[in-house]
């Protein structure tokens, strides 16, 4: 495969085609199923599979089939084939589904306002995840013009991975003939530490939430008449509260929530730490005085990617500023989010955090849960080495930099789910969230030279795949070629035998123990 071929025709095809793509996409307010109750009335998914559909089946790829599925009360689905070399299979995700606009965009930017500006394209979802579709085919096209080949490709993109992707077991296990046995799942939809080398995900934090309710009248009360006698609803949550968090430190309190951090992982860590440098706390809009909650790097990263944590994310029962009165407000609803980490069950997590917030609340306060969210988590199996190998050449290749793994503290369910059952699969997770990138927050940006490269990568990354399956389940290319010259030196017999055996010794290293 000709590299410098490669990445020019990526570069021609990001700029003269896919960021039109993504201007028309980005403009489209097609909010996931958790934020808009009236999506399938609303029209908006139906544009944005439209739009992304039509473009795929545009593309001048030899086999290429694309359909569009909704299977009866669940969002749409895009399924790609490709066809490829061997009998393996890879696996490629994304989704087009949308997080809700949140406040705070930058003047003259919005959710649906796409902005080219500074190499960087301003917009909710076009980072999250809009562009997966187009890299996906994009880096299979360029692999094939740059004189490259892959084995048979399989690309799905669904309609609701923001609201926990509940939709995609069911397409999953209505699709499982058709997808097969992948060795190798490739998703767009993660983040990078920074834009100058290749980041691949290891593992994924969960999340679990719901909303807890603390009434303490059926009605609001003159503050100066009830107060003193009728307790705060506010200060009955800060003590529930207490109970989950450390309100000093933020650390979470039950144990039932934390796990083992591996030791690999804690090494990444330290890794990660060191590339980034202070900038792993400085790409925040930190308020003036405002300090990150740890000193040591390594810990900030294993803070974000392995430790529990919570954010309250709304609140009902309290008026707005301008139109508080001096009452004794009846309750507080307080909707929380809980971070958990990569190996924790989320269920008993979820479990856990309804005791803790319910029992026993002072004052003899009625405490209502209302569950919302229980994700797992997840960790990702043994790297092998010719996927370690083709990440290495990838980034060295097209960043001059080697590729660095790291922990993401968000959650992509899909993930975990896909995991349990492809458990033999080989996984490359990233994306083109870096630093400022701000997914689900105000003036979200796709880095547009991140999202070329990327691609690139994504095609390099193809190409080894299948050279790997052409030679066994040793390693690749290298291990292949390893093989060969022994067979020169030794008996023909003992020259068969042994590369086998190795292939099948490193094949084991690279399963989910």
């Amino acid at each position: 495969m000709d590299s410098a071929k490669l990445r020019s025709f990526v570069d021609t095809a990001w700029e003269q085609d896919i960021v039109p793509q993504l201007v028309d996409y980005i403009r489209i307010p097609n909010k996931s199923p958790a934020f808009d109750k009236d999506w399938q009335t609303a029209g908006h998914m139906q544009r944005a599979v439209d739009l992304i559909a039509g473009w795929c089946k545009a593309q001048p790829i030899e086999g290429l089939t694309v359909e569009v599925m909704q299977l009866e009360g669940r969002t749409p689905l895009i399924y790609m084939e490709i066809p490829g070399e061997g009998d393996d299979c890879v696996l490629l995700y994304g989704h087009l589904d949308k997080q809700p606009e949140m406040t705070g965009w930058f003047e003259g930017l919005g959710p649906w306002t796409p902005v080219l500006k500074d190499d960087k394209l301003y917009g909710r979802g076009g980072a999250d995840d809009g562009y997966a579709a187009y890299a996906s085919l994009t880096a299979i096209r360029a692999l094939r013009e740059a004189g490259g080949k892959h084995a048979r490709c399989v690309v799905i993109i669904e309609g609701c991975e923001e609201s926990g992707s509940y939709d995609l077991p069911h397409y999953i296990d209505a699709l499982k003939q058709r997808i097969g046995t992948p060795s190798l799942v490739v998703c767009l939809d993660s983040g990078c530490g920074n834009y100058d080398q290749l980041w691949c995900t290891t593992s994924l934090r969960g999340l679990v939430g719901g909303d807890i309710r603390i009434d303490v009248l059926t009605e609001g009360v003159h503050s100066g008449d009830g107060s003193g006698i009728v307790p705060s609803s506010f200060r009955v949550f800060r003590d529930l509260m207490e109970r989950l968090e450390d309100s000093a430190t933020g650390k979470i309190l039950p144990k039932g929530f934390h796990v083992p951090i591996p030791k690999q992982r804690q090494q990444q860590a330290a890794v990660c730490a060191k590339v980034l440098g202070d900038g792993l706390w400085k790409r925040f809009p930190w308020a003036p005085g405002t300090k990150p909650m740890a000193k040591d790097r390594t810990e900030m990263v294993l803070n974000r990617t392995w430790r529990p944590y919570v954010e309250l994310i709304g609140i009902d029962g309290v008026p707005a500023t301008a139109s508080a009165g001096n009452v004794l407000r009846p309750y507080t609803t307080a909707k929380l989010s809980l971070r958990i980490p990569p190996r924790a069950d989320a269920d008993e997590c979820l479990a856990l955090l309804k005791k803790v917030m319910t029992e026993k609340p002072l004052h003899g306060a009625k405490v209502t849960f209302s569950s919302e969210k229980a994700s797992c988590g997840w960790d990702a199996p043994p790297l092998a080495s010719w996927l370690e190998t083709a990440c290495a050449k990838a980034s060295h290749t097209l960043f001059g930099k080697p590729c660095v793994y790291m922990g993401e503290g968000g959650t992509i369910p899909f993930m975990g789910m896909l995991g349990e059952k492809f458990p033999d699969a080989q996984f490359m997770i990233t994306g083109v969230l870096g630093p400022q990138s701000n997914a689900h927050g105000p003036n979200e940006f796709l880095h547009l030279p991140m999202g070329k490269r990327l691609t690139a990568c994504v095609a390099m990354v193809l190409e080894e795949h299948l050279v790997r399956a052409r030679g066994g389940k040793s390693g690749g290319g290298a291990a292949k070629a390893k093989a060969k010259a022994k067979a020169k030196s030794k008996p023909a017999a003992k020259a068969a035998a042994k590369p086998a055996a190795k292939g099948k010794a490193k094949a084991g290293r690279g399963k989910r123990k």
